[in-house]
């Protein structure tokens, strides 16, 4: 079965990766900076054509749902370059070279929010472009903070303001297109369903 997007498979029984399979043919670097990388690699397809992928390299990121005492939810607010805008965001980062993710994600709600904790709960990990980008995130939630009584020096070109939220304000925010981060509603959406089940 075809259609305008290309081949399809419909045998559900061999749902093996072998059949959708890429062959890498040649893999040429293109660019190498601060967070990322760029390469493109000519692929040779399943049918036996040939294709080039655009492909970012990322060296993954975590992300904190922190809930402070009262159970309101840690924002931070930056300017976002590539959208021109300022986006409402958990606390997120990169994870350092050797640098273990839940490492990275007590450092980074250090750096952005001036809390800190001893707890951390696992909540998932998703890749946030695989189409064109490697990048994945493992998200935490924190609800045991505790203030820095020294503040930690975060990047010097990163600019953020704090915001606290209830799960509610939250929500609403989502629905009004106040909150359009990705990670962020998924944070929001998990907090939603584990307060449903209680």
């Amino acid at each position: 079965m075809t259609n305008s997007y290309g081949k399809l498979n419909t045998d559900r029984g061999q749902n093996k990766m072998s059949n959708f399979e890429e062959k890498t043919i040649k893999s040429t670097n293109i660019f190498d900076g601060k967070i990322i990388s760029l390469q493109v690699d000519d692929v040779e397809l399943p049918d036996g054509k040939h294709a080039k992928r655009e492909i970012v390299k990322h060296p993954g990121a975590v992300a904190v749902l922190a809930l402070t005492e009262k159970k309101e939810i840690l924002f931070v607010e930056q300017y976002r370059k590539p959208l021109e805008k300022l986006l409402l965001e958990i606390p997120a980062g990169r994870i350092e070279e050797g640098e273990e993710p839940k490492v990275t994600a007590v450092r980074e709600l250090e750096e952005e929010t001036g809390y800190t904790t001893n707890q951390l709960t696992y909540i998932s990990s998703f890749y946030t472009s695989p189409g064109f980008a490697n990048e994945i995130i493992h998200i935490y939630m924190a609800d045991t903070l505790k203030n820095l009584e020294i503040p930690v020096e975060g990047d010097e070109d990163e600019f953020i303001e704090i915001h606290k939220l209830s799960l509610d304000q939250a929500i609403k925010y989502v629905h009004e297109g106040k909150i359009q981060d990705a990670k962020t509603n998924y944070a929001i959406l998990y907090l939603q369903l584990l307060q449903q089940r209680k």
